[in-house]
């Protein structure tokens, strides 16, 4: 049974900001949301942001699903609405980092997950 943990919540929506540990030059934070639409459809969404103008920027979303009492990756890319079947949880982890002349930056996130019924 996929009952409620410390890593759930009862809401429709969560999500969780990240900022980057060492304070740098060029990336400032990492925020995901994800967010129940309908029974079956979900909202997710991902940012990363600079500082200032950088040469690259990334930005990684993986859709979970609990199944069995853990969490596994079951697919994502970029922001969009998911059809996912109903009666479990969903959450999403990103990963966010940012570059400029060799120097990387990053931070990650995990929302709680969201129960779709």
């Amino acid at each position: 049974s996929d009952e409620i943990t410390s890593e759930e919540t009862t809401e429709d929506y969560a999500e969780d900001i990240s900022y980057s540990y060492l304070r740098g030059t060029n990336l400032n934070f990492g925020s995901l949301k994800i967010q129940k639409i309908a029974s079956n459809e979900i909202s997710i969404y991902g940012l990363t942001q600079c500082h200032k103008k950088c040469s690259k920027i990334y930005l990684y979303i993986y859709l979970e699903r609990k199944v069995n009492g853990s969490y596994g990756t079951y697919n994502l890319e970029k922001e969009l609405d998911v059809a996912v079947p109903s009666g479990t949880y969903y959450r999403v982890r990103g990963y966010h980092a940012a570059s400029n002349g060799g120097l990387k930056e990053s931070t990650s996130t995990l929302t709680s997950g969201i129960m779709v019924k």
